[in-house]
């Protein structure tokens, strides 16, 4: 009787563990919005600690060399939810002319034939509204910082009182304590943090006034030879509002982003950029301090925006910390791209240079995604969908054109058939920033570049030697071998994505 009773017992563990590993994990991805790598301490920010995405990085893996196809916000979001290039999936830009067709095979749909419960909460700029979710609650357009409208799936706008990006937390949170306990979830949380205007929360004003931050090496960047860097319109010099980004007397009675501050909102914002604002005096009319006093405004104004994100990251962990969820939870933290912290005088992101061109992608899995691992391939924000699909135990559909990393995350071992160059392109000309569309390809050495539309021109840079992208190299006689070898390369390349329109330039 004993052994039996001890072998009904083993049969039974065993079923259980085999149960265990056969459970869907959940799949939470933090989706923000302009978040770049240079003001993240996993990635070793110099100026910026941010301990709740370090934690994802630390207990799961950081991607060293991930990238978007198109550095800009609406088309970003399309390759998140497709897998798929922005000329394949329809949305190549942030014009109003274009909205996102929801119609299309998507992630989420994929993930709901598996049982999954999908919900996206927050920032969603794709100008349709989500289709195939069990949830969603979303940002109109860009949103505010304050006291946000919010379009629920009764198509009701509603306005909810406080930080937008203590609200998406409260929102995302509130859903996570009532959804279907029986069933997987999918989750984005979509934060409209780091966009700009860059309005920090209350608590979050004066966090960085102490710091003065070291400019980047080619701020004052001449743009020699490099004719789109030279007409583009996207500086901290001249391009930056005075009252709205930087927030110089701003009009608080008016019905604009300011006036949908609270009275007590209304009162410390004042006395804080009141004092700001006799800074500005004091350097108004001298160009050269004046520049660099907009530049350390910028970054006071940004970080503190990003201080209130990774805040509330570490909401989020705790939450699924405390509710038992954690263990078997995929967290990513990503962004839509990177951005210009002042690199080559700029802010905003668009062109194939490397602080757009990049994104941050932190992941983690407790038990399938070892502690501390540190990723080198070259990583496509394309493969995002594929690498969750295969974690939840779902083909991948053959028209997704990106690939699943997710072995290599799971055994951390590269793959030597993995890809060794990424392909890029970029539409929108000329509002808002007159950066004229490109595509081009990048190895883990060199990038080549094709301008087209307002002029034809090509840059060339060795990124191992040039990590500034300051000195084109293009036409100088010693890279017309490694030119010749990119542009086959490249050709290749837009052609196996179906890009016809590079093709049909680079063959003429």
């Amino acid at each position: 009787m004993y052994i039996r009773s001890l072998t009904i017992l083993c049969c039974l563990l065993i079923w259980l563990s085999s149960t265990a590993q056969k459970k869907s994990p959940n799949i939470l991805v933090i989706f923000s919005d302009d978040h770049t790598q240079q003001a993240i301490s996993a990635y070793g920010s110099a100026i910026m600690q941010t301990p709740n995405i370090d934690r994802i990085a630390r207990e799961g893996a950081i991607l060293k060399n991930t990238f978007v196809t198109n550095s800009i916000c609406a088309p970003s979001r399309a390759v998140l939810l497709t897998g798929k290039y922005s000329h394949v999936n329809g949305l190549i830009d942030n014009s109003s002319k274009n909205k996102f067709d929801g119609s299309q095979q998507q992630i989420q749909k994929l993930l709901k034939q598996k049982n999954y419960q999908t919900a996206w909460v927050g920032k969603w700029h794709l100008r349709s509204l989500p289709q195939a979710f069990d949830y969603w609650t979303i940002l109109p357009d860009q949103g505010n910082y304050f006291q946000p409208d919010f379009i629920n799936m009764n198509n009701d706008t509603l306005r909810i009182n406080g930080y937008v990006t203590n609200i998406i937390s409260d929102l995302s949170l509130e859903w996570l304590n009532q959804r279907d306990t029986a069933k997987p979830f999918f989750m984005v949380v979509g934060e409209k943090a780091t966009h700009r205007n860059w309005m920090p929360a209350v608590e979050d004003l004066g966090a960085f006034d102490d710091i003065e931050f070291p400019m980047p090496k080619n701020f004052y960047d001449d743009y020699k030879n490099r004719r789109a860097a030279f007409e583009q319109d996207m500086t901290v010099d001249k391009t930056m509002i005075i009252d709205d980004d930087l927030k110089i007397r701003a009009n608080y009675d008016e019905p604009g982003i300011f006036g949908r501050l609270s009275e007590t909102e209304k009162e410390a914002y004042k006395i804080y950029f009141d004092k700001v604002a006799d800074q500005y005096d004091k350097v108004k009319n001298d160009k050269a301090a004046l520049i660099k006093w907009k530049y350390q405004r910028y970054l006071k104004d940004y970080l503190s925006t990003a201080r209130a994100l990774d805040r509330n990251i570490g909401r989020i962990l705790k939450y699924l910390d405390s509710a038992g969820l954690a263990e078997n939870t995929i967290v990513v933290y990503t962004s839509d791209q990177g951005f210009y912290l002042g690199e080559h005088g700029w802010f905003d992101k668009r062109f194939m240079y490397e602080e757009s061109l990049r994104t941050p992608f932190v992941i983690k899995y407790p038990g399938k995604i070892k502690p501390g691992i540190s990723v080198d391939d070259m990583v496509v924000n394309i493969d995002f969908t594929p690498t969750l699909l295969e974690m939840a135990g779902i083909s991948i559909p053959p028209d997704i054109q990106g690939k699943s990393f997710a072995s290599r995350l799971i055994t951390n071992k590269s793959d030597q058939d993995w890809r060794k160059a990424m392909y890029y392109h970029y539409y929108e000309y000329p509002r808002p920033h007159n950066v004229a569309p490109h595509f081009g390809i990048r190895t883990m050495r060199y990038k080549l570049i094709r301008f087209y539309g307002p002029f034809d021109a090509w840059e060339l840079f060795d990124l191992s030697n040039d990590k500034t992208e300051s000195n084109n190299l293009y036409g100088k006689p010693e890279f017309d071998t490694i030119t010749l070898q990119l542009k086959l390369d490249l050709v290749k390349l837009a052609k196996e994505y179906k890009d016809d329109l590079a093709v049909g330039i680079l063959e003429k």
